[in-house]
């Protein structure tokens, strides 16, 4: 196959899935192909990596931390594969400024990480621990000493388990908490971080913590489920007030997990099922901050949440963000089942989907590049969602260290293509102004433990020694 005939192939978006790896595994293209240019994305879209506390931070019970969820769960038998924790992780907490400088090799703009909610409350509420204060102090500087710019996450999975023993996110008053938490790190962090998100991908954390139980607090209850929902929703718009009052000149933004959802055929019961998993996944956050409630019309189930309105609630849910960040990592082909589909039972299974393993990650995830295409045309044909920035994206994938290099190929090519869809969105008018990868280096991947390998950055977890991979020294000459 000549090169022309390759590019031509690559330009079909429903096809790059399929091709892009293959032609890169069998050196048709070289690593380094691409057919598009950082400059394309024009001069002021931003670059970054994401993180998250508890899976690179490590000393989890050090200068005054307080045990988060996360804490508690990795150290319940049965609840992580192999029995691992977030103990030390990447020992970020000690590493943290030869990390950062990892992302300046990379020519990175900007380091997306969230702060651990109990390293500055170690008890949720009331007492400050000045040496977490202190800690998080420590990466701003040194990001803005090397040229990068902080984006702070202020949730990410990690409630103080304090909070959780008087009934976490199911209990209303975890809006006040949530208030002092965001007050707090407003206070001492707005003079320079400018960018905040107020939670990440709030579907996930309150479904798979609170309903399906397989990650912190590990809770399966379709009683507790819906007010979980409800204040989670509530913190999301107050947590964007109290940022905007208290930082001046804020970008406030928040999160979502999105992934682009199809019915298995074109068939009623299989289009209903897909409805009701979009509203389910994709809306139930989104809508409410735009003023459009809940959408229980397309998922009856969501009419259990909207019994726990207050009077005065649905004002409350809704904030004007000034960003909306887009998450994405596979997509979801739904089908009719007999199973409740608040239970996420409605899909088909990835390896049902593909050719081959080649085509699935290693979480077992099909590669679909046009799906975050999908998404952000989605989220960007909302009235009132001004900029759209895909704050994680990104692949696990078998990596070893051979010779000193990481030759992950796969990853290159899942790049390449994700971006290449990105770029059509934001050619086709979708307000995209950043891309930042998941993740900066192999962490702790919550139940999955540490088997699977995400970052840019590869992490031998017994030496704690990092080498970049092939996929970060082709974002190191792409965004030279």
């Amino acid at each position: 196959m000549k090169r022309r005939e390759a590019v031509k192939l690559i330009g079909a978006a429903t096809a790059a899935s399929l091709i892009l790896p293959k032609l890169l595994a069998k050196g048709v293209l070289h690593p380094q192909w691409q057919d598009f240019l950082k400059a394309d994305f024009g001069k002021d879209f931003k670059w970054g990596v994401a993180t998250a506390a508890y899976q690179i931070e490590g000393a989890w019970n050090l200068d005054g931390k307080g045990p988060s969820i996360w804490d508690t769960f990795t150290h319940q038998p049965g609840k992580i594969k192999n029995k691992e924790n977030g103990d030390v992780a990447c020992d970020f907490y000690n590493r943290y400024r030869d990390d950062i400088s990892l992302l300046k090799e990379m020519n990175m703009d900007v380091f997306r990480f969230s702060l651990a909610w109990s390293r500055v409350l170690p008890y949720g509420t009331g007492s400050v621990n000045q040496k977490g204060i202190d800690f998080y102090n420590r990466i701003i500087d040194t990001c803005l000493e090397l040229g990068i710019e902080p984006w702070v996450t202020l949730y990410h999975w990690d409630i103080p388990q304090a909070l959780e023993d008087r009934g976490g996110w199911a209990n209303r008053d975890v809006i006040h908490w949530f208030n002092e938490y965001v007050q707090i790190a407003a206070k001492n962090y707005g003079d320079r971080v400018k960018n905040w998100m107020v939670f990440n991908e709030p579907a996930a954390f309150t479904g798979l913590g609170y309903l399906t139980g397989t990650h912190a607090p590990g809770k399966k209850s379709l009683g507790k489920y819906p007010k979980v929902i409800h204040h989670v929703v509530l913190c999301q718009a107050e947590g964007g007030r109290m940022l905007r009052a208290e930082v001046p000149h804020a970008n406030v933004g928040t999160t979502y997990s999105m992934s682009s959802i199809h019915p298995k055929a074109k068939i009623k019961k299989h289009e209903n099922a897909a409805k009701r998993m979009n509203a389910l996944l994709n809306r139930l956050f989104i809508e409410p901050a735009l003023g459009l409630g809940y959408p229980s019309k397309d998922f009856g189930y969501l009419k259990n949440v909207e019994k726990h309105m207050q009077p005065g609630d649905d004002q409350k849910m809704i904030f004007d963000f000034d960003f909306h960040g887009v998450q994405n990592y596979f997509r979801i082909v739904a089908t009719h089942s007999a199973f409740p589909p608040v239970l996420w039972a409605n899909q088909v299974k990835p390896t049902q989907l593909v050719v081959n393993e080649n085509e699935l990650t290693d979480m077992g995830w099909e590669v679909y590049p046009a799906g975050i295409y999908e998404v952000i045309k989605q989220l960007a044909a909302y009235k009132g969602v001004k900029k759209i920035f895909v704050t994680e994206n990104g692949a696990a994938f078998p990596d070893k260290v051979e010779n000193g290099r990481v030759h992950d190929v796969q990853r290159e090519g899942f790049f390449k293509a994700y971006l290449g869809e990105v770029l059509k969105a934001k050619n086709e008018g979708a307000p995209v102004e950043g891309y930042f990868v998941w993740s900066l280096l192999d962490n702790f991947e919550w139940a999955e433990g540490y088997h699977p390998r995400f970052g840019l950055v590869h992490v031998d977890y017994e030496t704690q020694k990092r080498t970049i991979k092939d996929s970060g020294l082709w974002f190191k000459e792409f965004l030279k």
